[in-house]
């Protein structure tokens, strides 16, 4: 990831790296109405692959640990559903930008 887009500072938050990805749902809206289509699948395959699968291996082990981190997943994995618990590049936005390692919100 680092490889790809440096230190994150050209992205204005974790949305648009996301988006710059083709992570995030194509948007056609007109007027009041605001329609959601499937993800857009712009920037890199290669990138956004493995971004997928990673983090779906990661909410799929942490079932079975209780730790900190995997307490997280699991909850982000209950409240929003599997496959939008594995949207992780928001996360790795912050991380890069804060310069900080990741803390579990707990």
């Amino acid at each position: 990831m680092f490889a790809a887009i440096g230190g994150g500072s050209e992205f204005k938050n974790g949305r648009h790296l996301a988006a710059w990805l083709g992570l995030v749902p194509r948007q056609h809206s007109s007027g009041y109405r605001r329609l959601m289509m499937g993800i857009s699948k712009r920037g890199s395959q290669h990138l956004r692959t493995l971004l997928v699968h990673g983090a779906r291996t990661v909410v799929r082990m942490a079932v079975r640990k209780t730790d900190a981190r995997s307490i997280w997943v699991n909850e982000g994995r209950l409240r929003r559903g599997y496959n939008r618990a594995t949207e992780d590049a928001r996360v790795i936005w912050a991380v890069l930008t804060s310069g900080e390692p990741h803390r579990a919100a707990v």
